[in-house]
């Protein structure tokens, strides 16, 4: 986060309202949690990465793949090296996902690895001032 010392986790849950209610409530009891919040997919922006580990003989079948790759999923090369190269792709699970569909076309995808989701509120409200509010009240509760 902006703030030295507080890092933000996002979980996804799929379960009934009823339920996340529960599970946030749960988190927000433990110790070291300032806050847990409950937002629905339109409330965020969010994006995930993924790392694809693919050989260099991939790339020895003309510029197919490199296109596919970078105009069509706006992917990028992060590494090159003798035996291989690493791709990196930001966006969606869909999107990540079809990129990964689309490489296991052309040969073996020696590696692949997806982050979870990193997310950040649409709503206005800066991490910085929120700790300030929880100092002030001099607990880890804030009516949110």
């Amino acid at each position: 986060t902006e703030v030295k010392g507080v890092s933000r986790f996002t979980i996804v849950v799929s379960s009934t309202k009823e339920k996340i209610i529960k599970i946030v409530n749960h988190i927000n009891k433990l110790i070291d949690v300032l806050a847990a919040f409950l937002y629905e997919e339109d409330e965020i922006y969010y994006q995930e990465i993924a790392l694809y580990k693919l050989s260099t003989n991939m790339f020895l079948k003309g510029d197919l793949v490199e296109k596919i790759i970078i105009r069509k999923y706006g992917a990028k090369i992060l590494k090159i090296e003798e035996d291989h190269i690493i791709i990196q792709k930001t966006g969606t699970k869909v999107g990540t996902q079809k990129l990964y569909d689309e490489l296991k076309k052309f040969g073996e995808i020696l590696e692949f690895a997806r982050s979870g989701r990193v997310a950040l509120s649409k709503k206005k409200r800066k991490t910085v001032n929120f700790i300030k509010k929880l100092e002030k009240t001099k607990s880890n509760k804030l009516n949110i």
